[in-house]
Order: C-alpha cells, then sequence, then structure tokens
C-alpha cells in the first residue's frame, strides 16, 4: 500500500499544498515547517528555469487632499448620462407645460387636454414648434463645445478640468452634429440662417488654412465663397437699405460670413474658465427665454365655430376644439373657459392663423418670405396662403 494521501476518491495522490507566489522568497519555510530544498527548486518542486510572475503594484496617483480624481473613462460615461438626459427630457418636459399653459393652469382643464390629446399629437406639435429651440441649443452647445475643446487642449494635461460643453462635444458622434445643422437649416427663419455659417466654421474647426496650403489660391477661394455669398443676398441687403428700419436684418446677413472666418479656436488659456462659464449661463438662459412662446403655443388648432339655430342669431366662438362626440362639440376657448357646443347647433367653422404667425418684414430671398423656413417656404409653394376668412378678424 502506498503511505501517500490518497483523495476521497481514490483517484491519486493529494498534492502537497503550495504558496501563493513560488521563489519570492527563498528563506522562507515551506508550509510544512520544513526548510526550503537547494538548487532553486522549492518544496512543492517549482523549477529554478521557469519564471515566476510578479506581483501587480497597485497604481498610486498623486492626488491633492480631499479632491477625488474621476476615472476619463468615468466622466466621458457621466457627460454623455447628461446629455442624452438633456436631449430626451427637455422635450417631455415641455410638452407637459404646454399642456398646463394652454389650460389656463386649471386642473380639471389640464386633465381634459390630457385624456383628449393623444401623444402622437402632442409629439407632432413639439416638433413644429420647439424643433427650432431643440436645433438652436445643439447648435449652440457644439459649436461652442468644439472652441472650449481645441482650446483646453492647448493647456498642459490635468492643469484644468475640461468645460462641460466641451465634454459634450468629445463624447457626441458626427453624424449627431451634422444633423443638428441640417434640423436648424430646414426649420430656421432664413432671416437666421447666416448664423450656422460660423457655428459651422466652429463646430468643426474649419479654419482658412484648411481651405489651401498656399496663400493666394487659399485667398481666391474666400474671394470666391463670399463672392456667391454676395449674389444670393445681393437683392435682400438691397431691398433692406430702401426699406430702412431694417438694421438687425442687415447685421444678420453682412457679420456671419465674415465672423466665420476668425472663429475657430484655439482661445487663450486665462480666457477658457470664465468663457466657459459665462457661456453655458448665456445658453441657458437663451434657452429659457427661448422656450416661453414655445410653451405658450397652442398643441391645437385655432377656430372659429359659427354657433345658433337654423333660423336665428348666431354666435362666433373662438378657440380650441378639444373634441367632438355624437353630443357636443368641447371648445376650449380662447379668452379661456371650455364650452360645450350641441353639434346640432353648429352652422360653420373656420381655421385661423395665430398673432404670431402674421409677418412683420417685407423682405425676401429668392421668392422666400425670410421670417419663413425652408420648409415653410417650400410648403408655401405647394398650398399658397390663403386669405384669411373675415370670421378670423372678428374679436371674440
Amino acid at each position: 500500500m502506498s503511505a501517500a494521501t490518497t483523495a476521497a476518491g481514490g483517484d491519486g495522490p493529494v498534492p502537497p499544498p503550495r504558496r501563493s507566489v513560488p521563489g519570492d522568497d527563498a528563506t522562507a519555510p515551506t508550509t510544512d515547517g520544513t526548510e526550503p530544498a537547494a538548487g532553486g527548486v522549492d518544496a512543492v518542486g517549482w523549477p529554478a528555469g521557469v519564471p515566476v510572475a510578479e506581483p501587480v503594484e497597485p497604481v498610486v496617483a498623486d492626488v491633492e487632499p480631499g479632491r477625488v480624481r474621476w476615472d476619463p473613462a468615468e466622466r466621458r460615461a457621466r457627460a454623455s448620462q447628461s446629455f442624452w438626459t438633456a436631449v430626451v427630457g427637455v422635450p417631455a418636459i415641455f410638452s407637459v407645460l404646454r399642456l398646463g399653459v394652454e389650460a389656463g393652469g386649471e386642473l380639471q382643464t389640464t386633465l381634459l387636454l390630457v385624456a383628449n390629446v393623444g401623444p402622437v399629437n402632442l409629439l407632432a406639435g413639439f416638433l413644429t414648434t420647439a424643433a427650432r429651440l431643440l436645433s438652436t441649443g445643439m447648435v449652440a452647445v457644439f459649436a461652442l463645445g468644439a472652441v472650449l475643446a481645441v482650446s483646453a487642449d492647448q493647456l498642459p494635461p490635468g492643469t484644468r478640468r475640461r468645460p462641460l460643453f466641451a465634454r459634450w462635444a468629445d463624447i457626441t458622434p458626427a453624424w449627431v452634429v451634422l444633423a443638428s445643422f441640417l434640423l436648424a437649416l430646414i426649420t430656421w427663419p432664413l432671416l437666421y440662417l447666416p448664423l450656422l455659417l460660423p457655428a459651422f466654421a466652429a463646430a468643426f474647426q474649419l479654419r482658412p488654412a484648411r481651405l489651401h496650403e498656399r496663400v493666394v489660391p487659399r485667398l481666391l477661394i474666400i474671394v470666391a465663397l463670399l463672392a456667391g455669398y454676395g449674389w444670393l443676398m445681393l437683392p435682400t441687403l438691397r431691398a433692406a437699405v430702401e426699406q430702412g428700419g431694417e438694421g438687425l436684418a442687415l447685421a444678420l446677413i453682412v457679420v456671419p460670413p465674415l465672423l466665420a472666418l476668425f472663429i475657430a479656436g484655439p482661445l487663450p488659456g486665462v480666457v477658457i474658465r470664465p468663457l466657459a462659464s459665462v457661456t453655458e449661463v448665456a445658453v441657458l438662459a437663451t434657452l429659457v427665454w427661448a422656450a416661453v412662446p414655445v410653451i405658450s403655443t397652442p398643441v391645437l388648432p385655432l377656430t372659429v365655430t359659427t354657433v345658433g339655430p337654423e333660423s336665428g342669431p348666431t354666435e362666433d366662438v373662438r378657440g380650441h376644439v378639444v373634441t367632438t362626440d355624437d353630443v357636443n362639440m368641447v371648445i376650449l376657448q380662447e379668452q379661456g373657459g371650455v364650452r360645450y357646443v350641441p353639434v346640432d347647433l353648429v352652422r360653420a367653422q373656420v381655421l385661423c392663423p395665430s398673432e404670431e404667425e402674421l409677418p412683420r418684414h417685407q423682405l425676401r430671398i429668392h421668392d422666400f418670405h425670410v421670417e419663413d423656413s425652408l420648409l415653410e417656404g417650400m410648403g408655401r409653394r405647394v398650398r399658397p396662403v390663403h386669405r384669411i376668412d373675415a370670421t378670423c378678424r372678428t374679436p371674440a
């Protein structure tokens, strides 16, 4: 019988215990208390010629007392999470606020709108009115973020924390940036489209030096681009000068293309931190200011409903039709309150524009009104604007 201890199943001898790292201490006693074997082989038979893995030493970073050092990957993940939370959460919050504002702040009226305005209609209404605001915020963030990012890259590593907009610009794919500019291109009024030129140059860091490596061809390309822009905008500029009082229109047409030549970074390191804080607050304040008309814009179309018996006086009810059934037509009146009108008394109904849709400028860019977007301008060519009904001009 073998003297070696066998396993419980009788399959073979049980090996002696092994040290965690063999060979790291040649003088240390073995697990059974005996001295290690000579010749570079330990008690468990570790060969001398076989390399032994060294223990991994912990990496200790010098961190200022009381300051937590965030891992770059974790910081990137947190920036991505905050960005997409803003993109998804802001439209949902705006939609709920719009229903509350349209209901006049009354709980029961708000519940009535929630019950009858479906999510698809609410989303469609939000996209048609708030897509302009959403694209404006994204274009501003990407343009400022790219400038701040390239400016922060010029600083010594670890000297300053990267601004929030720069981190958002770093984690955003290029196709998302392009999609935000395309959304702005079709939803912004034509009068504000020249602002996309410096914003695009800042977001993608397009400097004049990237046009051509030689100075003379580079200047010729810039002159050709400005000449094409001038040909496109020259009739509008002439009309603005002749009409007078169009200083804002003149500035929006002339200044942006010139600003696009110098907008790309980097900026001096001294102004990065104050500029980052100021721009973040300014963008937030601008979005809040621009969000007020979006929140107050009605979800339902504005109509004037003529109500009255067949032989008798009639009344024009101005408001928004919430729902209609076999008995009543529910109208949210423009001056407040909900009115139930029997369907048998409805004689006519007219769709009316709101005051915000009335034009304020008389300028055009090649047959497109400057206050229309490209989407609205193409739509008006398919369906020209009809004459406003006389009942729409009658106050409620």
